[in-house]
């Protein structure tokens, strides 16, 4: 299995660290050429807007788009989830729309706001550690959006078929459950077979 992380801006690093502390092989991707031969991507945090600009130089929403329609599994978090998330508001911005939900920026407060947390998971299984960052907050999901972990009553983990998204920071903890279920996705990840633009949130 051959993973990698968008290295345009970000954490990315932090997340190949963990990634490699399970033995998965992983590439830092800076061009659209480096998703050939993958099996999954994560998209890190950072700043979504800044993120945006740095994509404008390739085809990069096409290339992602038709990564995962292929069968490639992609984990999101803070910004990523942004980039992923059908519709954004808190201003409105363009993303991919490949997760069938709605999210706010910066949803749980500005930086000073910042906070970690364990979280159980919905399946009460075992408990995920995260931290808050600027983190936005999921306002609406599809519903094939399935809720993996809550913060009081709110959903901050969620999965749909081949994608992963957390509005907050796994890898700035040494919990490795959620890159270790993003392996598991991208071992089985099946071709997504929904259009987003058919499906209301």
């Amino acid at each position: 299995m051959r993973t990698g992380v968008l290295a345009l801006q970000g954490d990315f690093a932090a997340h190949a660290a963990a990634l490699e502390r399970l033995g998965a092989s992983t590439r830092e991707v800076r061009r659209t050429s480096q998703l050939d031969g993958l099996d999954g991507l994560v998209l890190p945090g950072g700043e979504s807007t800044t993120l945006l600009r740095l994509m404008e130089d390739e085809p990069w929403f096409e290339a992602l788009t038709a990564f995962h329609a292929r069968g490639a599994a992609l984990l999101g978090t803070c910004a990523g989830a942004i980039l992923l998330s059908r519709r954004v508001t808190g201003p409105a911005q363009r993303s991919l729309g490949l997760l069938h939900a709605e999210i706010r920026r910066n949803g749980f407060g500005r930086q000073i706001d910042s906070f970690e947390r364990e979280l159980a998971l919905t399946d009460g299984s075992t408990t995920v550690s995260g931290v808050f960052i600027r983190a936005p907050r999921f306002t609406a999901l599809g519903a094939e959006v399935e809720v993996l972990a809550e913060l009081n009553g709110e959903p901050v983990l969620v999965g749909q078929r081949g994608i992963l998204a957390s509005t907050f920071h796994p890898e700035l903890t040494r919990d490795l459950w959620l890159h270790r279920r993003f392996l598991e996705l991208a071992g089985r990840a099946e071709a997504a077979t929904v259009d987003p633009a058919t499906v209301a949130v």
